[in-house]
């Protein structure tokens, strides 16, 4: 807003006696009308000039009263109103003697204007009303210099129409007011409701997620208590039987070495069967015993550094004799220098072998590939071979216990074998997976760390 009036004041007066107030009401609430404030807002206006009249006429004697339109910085016209104390303000301050005049307006205060000090307040125009052009302004200077004060009779009645219409107001908020409580107690009702219903399905949810809690860990027990005695059942069957197997394969031996008595070719033949199966037998005892022991914890590896080197070159030796089929070739790479790693060197020799054996089964051309490489901090240790390969879906199966890939080449095993290597490389503190495609062949890839687990 300006510091200094730009345009000529729309109406000026004089507050010297008390009936002065009368009339500065009046004429306020006159201006407000004029420049387009709404009916509240010249009811506002018109008290906060009455109260702030009254104080200056008790206070230093009177004022001379002037009513201003400005252009304010946020591009409204405000209706300013000057009050210049006909005497000089104590400590050129001003406190209206109601603390709630200040909320009638949108500024109230004390300012320097030249050598006097003015009491100014204001109120925005609203953008709904008439522009208040230079015009405009001079028609209503004209018009409130034409138009003749009422007396303090008709500015009493005035203010009782506002009273009684403030009152009227006052009961329809009221009633409105009684009508939201209503509303409100309705709600508060309707929520308090639905509160309850659901606290009691919330309950009812929670006693049903604690008795399936309670069925999960019944069925977690009987889980566990079903694996050890499969796991002890296993144990105590192949231990059982590798006794009377071995025997039989002993007996086998006796009856086809040739300080016996001579077999005829049937009966040699025959008891090349016998020995064959039961040699087969024991192949799977031995699994099972395995696989048993792992399951049951009972396999505690042996940390070690070894040198894979010597690790790759018995495995190159032990299973030149299983790649019996001269279309495949058993290839194991030299790991690179330095081939250190923490392990166990059993246990991880029998991981290795188990994938070279199972891809030497059902690999009928090409290669079987043992390579070693390192990555960071970690040994990739990796089985190639140029089989029927696996198709995505049963990547996974493979590693179940008596699993065995449907259509795939028929040339015995247990189907224990992957799972028993998975579960070793897990103790050993890595992982194994399976890359393969149908008529891609496959790689198994065993992970474990330098330092160990």
């Amino acid at each position: 807003m300006t510091g200094a009036p730009a345009r000529p004041p729309l109406l000026q007066m004089a507050l010297r006696i008390e009936h002065d107030i009368f009339l500065v009401r009046q004429r306020g609430r006159e201006v407000a009308a004029a420049v387009g404030l709404e009916h509240q807002d010249q009811v506002r206006i018109a008290t906060a000039l009455s109260e702030v009249a009254r104080d200056l006429l008790h206070g230093v004697g009177g004022a001379d009263v002037s009513f201003h339109v400005d252009d304010g910085s946020d591009g409204r016209c405000h209706l300013r109103v000057d009050l210049a104390p006909t005497r000089p303000l104590p400590g050129d301050r001003y406190e209206p003697q109601s603390g709630a005049v200040a909320r009638l307006v949108d500024r109230l205060g004390v300012i320097g204007v030249g050598r006097d000090t003015v009491v100014r307040m204001s109120r925005r125009v609203p953008v709904a009303a008439q522009a208040l052009t230079q015009e405009r302004l001079a028609e209503l200077r004209a018009e409130l210099g034409r138009s003749a004060p009422g007396s303090a009779l008709d500015e009493l009645a005035a203010q009782n129409q506002q009273l009684i219409a403030a009152l009227d107001e006052v009961r329809s908020q009221r009633d409105e007011l009684a009508v939201l409580n209503e509303e409100l107690q309705e709600t508060n009702r309707g929520v308090m409701a639905l509160y309850g219903q659901l606290s009691e399905e919330l309950e009812e949810t929670n006693r049903g997620v604690v008795a399936l809690h309670a069925e999960l860990d019944e069925k977690s027990a009987q889980l566990r208590a079903a694996s050890e005695s499969k796991s002890r059942f296993l144990a105590n069957v192949s231990h059982e039987l590798r006794a009377p197997v071995t025997a039989i394969i002993g007996l086998g031996r006796l009856l086809a070495d040739s300080a016996s008595d001579p077999l005829t070719e049937e009966q040699a033949e025959q008891v090349g069967l016998i020995r064959s199966s039961a040699s087969d037998l024991l192949t799977l005892v031995n699994e099972l015993l395995d696989l048993a022991k792992a399951e049951s914890g009972r396999i505690e590896p042996e940390w070690a550094d070894i040198d894979l080197r010597p690790v790759f070159g018995q495995l190159r030796g032990t299973l030149r004799a299983v790649a019996t089929r001269p279309e495949v070739q058993l290839v194991v790479e030299e790991p690179p220098s330095p081939a250190t790693l923490r392990t166990d060197e059993v246990l991880l020799g029998q991981v290795l072998r188990n994938l070279l054996h199972n891809g030497l089964k059902f690999t009928e051309r090409g290669e079987v590939r043992l390579r070693a490489r390192r990555r960071d901090d970690t040994w990739l240790l990796t089985v190639t071979d140029t089989g029927p390969g696996i198709a995505p879906e049963l990547h996974e199966r493979v590693f179940e216990e008596f699993y065995q890939v449907p259509g795939a080449i028929r040339v015995g095993g247990t189907g224990l074998g992957l799972p028993y290597a998975r579960r070793l490389t897990a103790l050993l503190g890595g992982s194994l997976h399976l890359t393969s495609e149908p008529g891609r062949g496959s790689t198994f890839t065993v992970t474990l760390p330098a330092g160990g687990a």
